[in-house]
């Protein structure tokens, strides 16, 4: 039997990923074992020693991060902690339980100069200090556990279970404007894929199954502007607010992001795996299981 430590679990992409094991092959024959930050505390070493200690897994997948952009510009010191030095203390109790860490990044820590999908050979140039402590976090898993890591850059997550780091997501945040009737107005020129955390949880438990390692992009298919996910959004929920393309330099932010962060899935096919659908036919699902969701009584 596999232990399996979910750490960040209470998150949007590690919601996923505990449903999604419920659901798959590793529910019958291994043991998954939910971590909250009520449960460990990923920026104090003792903590993590304790409990790992403990339970000694045999994978731990780290989801939990910082995921607030601006306030990363803002805050720089305490992205570094959660996102850099919180991996690293996962990494090194992995490395005193000889177990394997896979670590989830993101397509920040490129400069979107280069302006066509990027590889997992491409070298990453962050252009703010989210991905600089997302880039940061990867380097300690890497030098920690060489043999032993998987790292997974993703694009542009959204979930059912929402970022409570942000407040919600890009879609909710969407919807939430258009219910309040305020002008909306969205980048059209920041390109990205926007990633259906499930599609994304469903891959990731793929890669751990298939004992992959090294460096993995996994996105959804597709590209395209915030813009135009925001188009979609409305789209497909039939509603008509008043949404305004405009260029990111009008845009008020703190942080500066890549214009260009499209993710290439070159490696999926080593190990017998095709990219995610489509991001249009993600969206939708989403919004279909959201609407479910609500008329349960979720929020």
């Amino acid at each position: 039997m596999t232990r399996v430590a979910l750490v960040g679990s209470s998150g949007q992409l590690g919601s996923d990923i505990a449903q999604v094991w419920r659901s798959s092959e590793h529910a019958a024959r291994d043991e998954l074992v939910c971590l909250t930050h009520a449960d460990m505390d990923i920026t104090d070493r003792e903590s993590v020693d304790s409990i790992l200690g403990v339970l000694r897994p045999n994978v731990v997948i780290n989801t939990a991060a910082f995921v607030n952009v601006d306030e990363s510009e803002r805050s720089p010191a305490l992205a570094m902690e959660v996102n850099s030095i919180g991996a690293k203390h996962l990494a090194e109790a992995c490395r005193d339980l000889d177990a394997s860490m896979v670590q989830i990044s993101s397509d920040y820590v490129f400069d979107g100069r280069k302006r066509a999908p990027y590889g997992t050979a491409d070298v990453p140039r962050p252009v703010n200090a989210y991905g600089v402590s997302k880039l940061a976090g990867e380097q300690f898993v890497r030098y920690l556990r060489p043999e032993s890591h998987l790292i997974i850059r993703s694009s542009g997550l959204y979930g059912v279970f929402g970022a409570s780091g942000k407040g919600g997501n890009f879609v909710e945040t969407m919807l939430r404007l258009a219910r309040e009737n305020s002008p909306i107005r969205v980048v059209h020129d920041q390109i990205t894929t926007p990633t259906f955390t499930m599609d994304l949880a469903a891959t990731v438990l793929a890669l751990v199954a298939r004992e992959g390692r090294g460096t993995f992009h996994v996105s959804n298919s597709g590209q395209c502007s915030w813009y135009e996910f925001a188009v979609e959004i409305f789209r497909v929920s039939g509603i008509n607010p008043d949404l305004t393309p405009i260029a990111a330099v009008d845009f008020a932010s703190a942080a500066q992001r890549p214009a260009f962060s499209v993710l290439k899935n070159d490696r999926l096919a080593e190990f017998g795996l095709t990219r995610p659908r489509s991001w249009r036919l993600a969206l939708a699902e989403y919004l279909s299981q959201r609407v479910t969701g609500l008329a349960n009584g979720r929020s």
